[in-house]
């Protein structure tokens, strides 16, 4: 599960790299983003790229939530689960897919209550794309997710699922292909192609509440 991504790159320089609309006014910010929180995504709205902030996460009420509970985010999609009924209507119709940009993601790694970041580049990408999904809601407003793929055999030390890491020239294909199409897209990134960094970083900072965790569906 990818619960932490940061975006080095000013919001001018996504709408660059990825030739879509500048984002209009928003307080979110580039940097590290939680899942809850506001980051940046990158979808077609009638034939044209836009950059736009959203929430990361589609809300979820679980069984046995309080009425008055404040919805889950759902951070993350198993590309194993896109076609069942909570995921189907914005995998297969085109325009409700997304890039996600980033510049890393990073997974917790030692042990419980002391973990720390391990962040993940992509080499030959230095600002990437993350395959997602985004949605209207009447919680939140427009809200994102991530598809999540088994990880390479390299990785299962780490974690054993990974963001679906897209091929430049395969950003438009994910935008605007059929649903068999898109399907083909969702394989795992070469682990020679991508940098781990591990740091003594607490993978819990104070901004980040165990309460506000995340689901994956």
């Amino acid at each position: 599960m990818c619960n932490l991504v940061t975006l080095n790159s000013s919001t001018d320089e996504v709408a660059s790299h990825f030739k879509a609309r500048r984002p209009k006014a928003t307080n979110a910010s580039t940097g590290e983003v939680y899942p809850g929180g506001q980051g940046f995504i990158v979808r077609t709205d009638a034939g044209e790229r836009v950059a736009q902030a959203m929430t990361w996460g589609f809300p979820v009420r679980l069984k046995g939530m309080k009425p008055t509970s404040k919805p889950k985010p759902v951070n993350n999609a198993r590309d194993d689960k896109l076609l069942t009924p909570f995921w189907k209507h914005w995998f297969t119709t085109p325009v409700y897919r997304c890039l996600i940009p980033f510049t890393s993601f990073a997974e917790a790694e030692g042990e419980k209550g002391k973990m720390t970041r391990t962040w993940i580049g992509v080499a030959d990408q230095p600002l990437a794309a993350w395959a997602g999904l985004w949605r209207p809601t009447d919680e939140w407003g427009d809200c994102y997710t991530g598809v999540m793929v088994d990880a390479t055999d390299e990785l299962w030390d780490i974690h054993d699922r990974m963001p679906v890491i897209l091929h430049p020239d395969e950003h438009d294909a994910w935008l605007n292909c059929p649903a068999e199409d898109a399907l083909a897209l969702l394989r795992k990134y070469p682990a020679s192609k991508l940098a781990v960094s591990r740091t003594a970083e607490p993978w819990f900072k104070p901004k980040f509440k165990i309460s506000d965790s995340p689901t994956l569906l």
